[in-house]
């Protein structure tokens, strides 16, 4: 095997292992360690489990046998984000790493916190050990996209979500008779196979879709919400709930809906819950998109998703105050309702998810 693929393959395990921390990590980034010895046989392994507690270096070297301790000036130490060279509520692990003498360093990528931004692998190089850097870099950054957006641009991590229906299309979907739910097995197939994906120049296109898409019914008398996703997708925003740290609506929507926001359906921490209204009067209420943001980086919050409504969300949009943007769309169409906000140029497709409804989420390009 080339030593490309062999630090691909154990970059790779490292960030299997930083998922694990994903919810206990927090405001810390997201790190796996994996050491290895010259043999090629892994020796110890770590993650970064919880803010305040040993980083990833730290458990990794914490792992490694009495046995195989004599194994560590020549093994390599393979760790998914720069590892830190400052004192906080821990030592430096650069200097962890450069005590134990080991032979290799590969990381993921720098990391763009203020207090390292490269110096970690300055010291170690200078220690005369041998770096490697951006090994699976993109992978990496996608991983603690949250923490990089909050250290570089100082603000967090912005995801705008709504499901959304189209206008009546001339492309008639077939229903279950009897059955006015898509979420039965049987009818899942059928609704799915009417359904084509095109990708046209880095944007999404459905078959069944027009240029009008609704993502609620308008507001009146008899309003009453439109629900379009399904118990599944549902349960899927619980668990995006869970991993972000902020959740903000309008304040039409607040009033009409009164929306829980909470992470019922999964399991997690409940986000803070925002308001954006023209006339703030009490806590947790702001006036614009700009200032939502700035109470959430004072505040070390470096995620929010925006659930709407359609106006609040192309506030977002107007301001260029995004970062992804995660539409659901229904196989079925509405007669009236409150259009959908209008997709920016400056975006391409990430994902695809086909369920019962198709769930399309896009960065900026």
């Amino acid at each position: 095997m080339k030593q490309e693929e062999t630090d691909e393959k154990y970059m790779r395990r490292c960030l299997q292992l930083a998922r694990n921390g994903q919810l206990l990590a927090k405001p810390n980034p997201m790190v796996g360690a994996v050491i290895v010895s010259k043999e090629g046989r892994i020796i110890g392994e770590g993650y970064h489990v919880r803010c305040g507690k040993g980083h990833a270096e730290v458990n990794a070297f914490a792992s490694v046998s009495k046995e195989d301790e004599a194994l560590l000036r020549e093994a390599t130490v393979y760790v998914s984000l720069e590892p830190c060279s400052h004192y906080g509520k821990t030592p430096p692990c650069a200097d962890l790493i450069i005590s134990k003498g080991v032979r290799r360093v590969v990381c993921g990528c720098i990391d763009p916190f203020a207090e390292v931004q490269g110096r970690g692998v300055k010291k170690i190089r200078e220690a005369g050990i041998e770096v490697t850097v951006g090994v699976l870099e993109k992978e990496c950054l996608e991983l603690n996209k949250r923490f990089i957006t909050y250290n570089t641009h100082k603000r967090p991590y912005v995801i705008l979500k709504w499901a959304e229906a189209s206008s009546p299309s001339p492309l008639p979907l077939p229903q279950r008779e009897g059955s006015n739910h898509r979420d039965s097995p049987n009818n899942s197939e059928k609704v799915i196979a009417n359904i084509t994906i095109e990708n046209r120049n880095n944007r999404i296109y459905c078959n069944y879709k027009p240029s009008v898409a609704y993502i609620g019914n308008l507001p009146g008398k008899d309003y009453q919400p439109l629900i379009i996703s399904t118990p599944f997708t549902k349960m899927l925003v619980h668990k995006m709930r869970a991993e972000n740290d902020a959740i903000l609506v309008g304040k039409t929507t607040e009033e009409l809906e009164q929306p829980q926001l909470t992470v019922r359906e999964w399991s997690g921490p409940n986000p803070e819950k925002l308001v954006l209204t023209s006339q703030p009067t009490k806590a947790g209420e702001y006036a614009t998109p700009a200032e939502v943001l700035s109470h959430l980086y004072a505040e070390k919050q470096q995620s929010l998703i925006v659930e709407g409504g359609a106006k609040t969300l192309q506030s977002f949009l107007d301001a260029g105050l995004w970062d992804e943007i995660r539409i659901e769309s229904a196989p079925f169409t509405v007669n009236k309702g409150i259009e959908a906000p209008k997709l920016p140029d400056n975006l391409r497709v990430i994902k695809v998810e086909k369920y019962v409804n198709t769930i399309v989420t896009y960065e900026r390009a």
